[in-house]
């Protein structure tokens, strides 16, 4: 796993994220994206398994709902190939808009 690699990581997961951890995914995974996909899916099933709102008459109030909507949001942004890794490669131009083809056809005139 390179640098470029790894601060991509850390800029979808966090810069707590254990490097070592991420390092072993990435070696049985194979790309930065599924890694970046099994953690966040970890740690939203981690997030579903406890209580998500907690209300003391008063005294205090927790509540993770939006968190879990993060979450279910980030995941859904990496699933539809949003936020591009540096392992997946792409356009090799300098600025990134790639070339495409345009066909211009006549109007018919009658």
């Amino acid at each position: 796993m390179d640098a470029a690699t790894t601060a991509w990581l850390l800029s979808q997961l966090g810069s707590a994220t254990d490097l070592t951890d991420l390092a072993a995914r990435f070696t049985r995974l194979g790309t930065a994206r599924a890694v970046a996909l099994e953690v966040l899916n970890q740690r939203l099933a981690d997030l579903r398994m406890q209580v998500s709102k907690v209300s003391v008459s008063s005294v205090v109030a927790v509540d993770y709902t939006a968190n879990i909507t993060a979450y279910e949001r980030q995941i859904a942004l990496l699933v539809a190939g949003g936020s591009p890794a540096p392992d997946e490669g792409g356009d090799d131009t300098a600025d990134g808009m790639g070339y495409g083809v345009v066909f211009l056809h006549g109007l018919d005139r009658r």
